[in-house]
């Protein structure tokens, strides 16, 4: 199937050792800011998939091999860090004075184009951690926001580890407002969808346990937004004060 670069490479995402069959420079480029030393010893390894990727050439043959490399290997990532006090979460991860905030939504819903808006904002004081699935682990009972290689369609991702402050559900709105999310099941029900779908009754338990950590660990709020700076200006005022 053409792919090239056969080798295991050793990576440091979210603190973790990470050994990698990448075969696509698409992967084996986003990752090189991860790249470590190699070593054999590792706590997460992520072969090349090549019966599943197989499987869906043989149903999609047009497929572009080296992003469907970028989404075996990250759901491969999340389901291994699931045994590691993480899971990673479908949102655009910005940090601004070493805190992360976190908009999360469905996909073409405006997360990027939100979170570019506090890039204008706050100039050099700002950038993007993850632009669609940064890590969310726990140390200690608090929540961190950790950049990963598998940045959706951007290349926006940095190799760091930063405390979430707080986390947005985002959604369209002509008019701007913020507002904390009370109800606990609305919470869960929301956060379980952006993260990566399994029926295997493991897997399930597992993000459960997660996303209830995060609800009791993180300030998160429903938030409708227009394309402005304004926007920005409102969830930072709202979230940079909140205390847990």
């Amino acid at each position: 199937m053409g792919a090239v670069n056969v080798m295991i490479r050793s990576y440091k995402i979210c603190d973790l050792i990470v050994n990698c069959d990448f075969r696509y420079d698409k992967c084996i480029s986003r990752a090189e800011k991860y790249l470590i030393e190699p070593t054999e010893k590792c706590d997460i390894f992520i072969p090349y998939h090549e019966e599943m990727t197989q499987k869906i050439v043989d149903v999609h043959p047009n497929i572009y091999l080296p992003t469907l490399e970028l989404v075996l290997t990250g759901c491969a990532f999340n389901t291994q860090l699931l045994d590691f006090s993480g899971f990673m979460l479908h949102s655009s991860c910005v940090v601004v004075d070493n805190k992360a905030y976190l908009f999360s939504a469905n996909s073409g819903t405006g997360k990027s184009t939100h979170t570019q808006q506090w890039l204008k904002l706050f100039g050099d004081k700002a950038y993007i951690l993850n632009d669609d699935k940064p890590a969310v682990i726990f140390r200690d009972g608090k929540a961190y926001a950790c950049g990963t290689p598998w940045s959706g369609s951007s290349d926006l991702n940095e190799n760091a580890i930063v405390p979430i402050q707080g986390i947005c559900e985002l959604e369209r709105s002509e008019t701007n407002f913020i507002e904390p999310i009370e109800d606990n099941g609305e919470l869960i029900f929301k956060i379980m969808n952006q993260t990566q779908r399994s029926y295997e009754i493991d897997y399930i338990d597992k993000v459960l346990k997660y996303v209830e950590m995060l609800i009791d660990a993180v300030p998160i709020y429903r938030f409708g937004c227009n394309i402005s700076t304004d926007a920005a200006q409102l969830a930072y005022d709202t979230m940079v004060k909140a205390e847990f």
